[in-house]
């Protein structure tokens, strides 16, 4: 048997090993090769150990992505798939994001065995997460309920409601579509009302920028829309500092020649919220004027909220 042309690290979660597994059939199609040239390297990261506590508590959103940044200074692997939203808006000298394919639908699912929607849920009732963000929305929507830390896979964190540890929680719908368990949304969140995590439904494949042959192959399988929004979602992210530390909810959507955007940033107990829209043309350097708005949309609150924002410093 012949060695792979390109070995893929991804977390081992099974959640990672899926969509890992439908990126290799993408980029094995786009490139006309068979899957069998694409070796899947798995590799626990230091996120994945960590269940007994929240990623603010353990380091932030880096903990998914350091093993693999290592293995591919190393060598071990050619490429690296990651969920986007997972992905520090910095990446170390040498990494670059080399590809963006087409992405999924970015909604946060609604999950919950005792009620159809958040409204729903009777005063004092329990929704479990472990994102700051989801508990931060949950609150400024209803100061009535309860949260709790939900952590694990997808496959724990349903075990634990159906266990009844909480009445309801949150998870990407993007995922459970990965995982063919979208029929266990109750209900899916309006993105306008409440936007999901910052490049949530987005994969991104990362490399060494000096792998061009790498980076050549990749540059096929680019969708330039996926590109676009989440570009601009980063570049909000950044101006605000964003990371695990602080609730930020970000949405862009490519609508024909234009970029739709909403931002919002909340305070942790979801006391206050900040939020920016806007609709721009896109003309020219959509990239830029993507992140442009972005840097923008992320500065206007900024400067609003001031010390209010808790900043990762």
């Amino acid at each position: 048997m012949s060695a792979p042309l390109f070995r893929i690290g991804a977390r081992g979660s099974k959640l990672s090993l899926a969509q890992t597994g439908q990126t290799r059939a993408r980029l094995a199609a786009t490139l006309g090769l068979d899957e069998s040239a694409f070796e899947i390297v798995p590799i626990v990261t230091s996120g994945d150990r960590i269940q007994d506590r929240t990623l603010i508590e353990a380091g932030g959103k880096g903990l998914f992505t350091k093993e693999l940044d290592e293995a591919l200074f190393d060598g071990r692997i050619d490429l690296a798939v990651h969920s986007l939203k997972d992905l520090p808006t910095r990446l170390p000298d040498g990494l670059v994001l080399a590809c963006v394919p087409e992405r999924e639908d970015p909604r946060d699912a609604f999950v919950s065995l005792k009620a159809k929607t958040l409204a729903d849920l009777p005063a004092g009732a329990v929704v479990g997460t472990a994102s700051l963000r989801r508990q931060a929305q949950v609150l400024f929507a209803r100061r009535d309920l309860r949260v709790a830390v939900l952590r694990g896979n997808v496959d724990t964190r349903l075990a634990k409601l159906e266990a009844g540890d909480a009445d309801a929680t949150f998870l990407a719908l993007a995922g459970l579509k990965r995982m063919g368990l979208e029929s266990r949304a109750a209900s899916l969140i309006d993105p306008q009302e409440t936007p999901p995590a910052a490049c949530q439904g987005a994969i991104a494949i990362t490399a060494r920028g000096d792998d061009t042959r790498v980076l050549d192959a990749l540059s096929k399988c680019e969708n330039a829309d996926a590109r676009i929004e989440i570009e601009a979602e980063r570049a909000f992210l950044d101006a605000l500092d964003g990371s695990c530390r602080t609730p930020i909810g970000a949405l862009a959507r490519v609508s024909g020649a234009q970029l739709v955007f909403i931002g919002e940033t909340l305070t942790p107990d979801g006391a206050q919220r900040w939020r920016r829209d806007a609709t721009i043309a896109l003309s020219g350097d959509a990239i830029a004027s993507a992140q442009a708005l972005g840097q923008r949309m992320g500065h206007g609150i900024r400067d609003e909220a001031g010390d209010a924002i808790v900043l990762d410093t």
